[in-house]
């Protein structure tokens, strides 16, 4: 009977961990930031997740790992520092075993946004000076000027599908 509540608890995690990470890269495509609250909730679940498994040390070692290395990105300019964050988080969140597969998951689809965004910034017209009434309105143009002006990627949206598809793969 325990293993039955540990593995439901360890779900709620699971699933929980899942949506704040979609959250935090849909967050990062509107506003270009990651709320600091999400990355401490995402290292929560990582830890309780880590628990469950009885790898805790191990995968707290592969979060400081992926932060000392993404410190060093930011401090180049590579990342910003909420995707710092946020990565190491995921670090802790994932298998130690599947950290290697999120990082290359997460390496891919940013090549993938980066791409697009090459694209977009040469087919999209300029957006119009008008302003649009609706949120979704508004956060489409602002992305259409962040393309225009060549802004900053929203990475943690690479973040988020290679920590979803290094949770959900086989």
């Amino acid at each position: 009977m325990r293993t039955l509540y540990q593995s439901a608890f360890a779900t709620v995690f699971l699933v929980t961990g899942l949506i704040l990470l979609t959250t935090a890269g849909l967050h990062d495509c509107a506003v270009r930031t990651v709320p600091n609250l999400i990355c401490a909730l995402l290292l929560l679940c990582g830890i309780a997740l880590r628990l469950f498994g009885g790898d805790v040390t191990h995968g707290l070692l592969a979060g400081a790992i992926v932060f000392a290395i993404c410190a060093l990105m930011w401090r180049f300019g590579w990342l910003g520092g909420g995707d710092v964050k946020l990565l190491a988080a995921a670090a802790v969140f994932e298998p130690p075993s599947l950290v290697p597969e999120m990082v290359l998951y997460t390496s891919l689809a940013g090549g993938v946004l980066a791409v697009l965004y090459l694209i977009a910034g040469k087919l999209v017209p300029r957006p119009s000076p008008a302003r649009p009434a609706g949120m979704v309105g508004r956060i489409a143009r602002c992305e259409l000027w962040r393309l225009h002006r060549r802004g900053p990627l929203p990475y943690a949206a690479a973040i988020a599908a290679g920590g979803i598809c290094a949770t959900l793969s086989p």
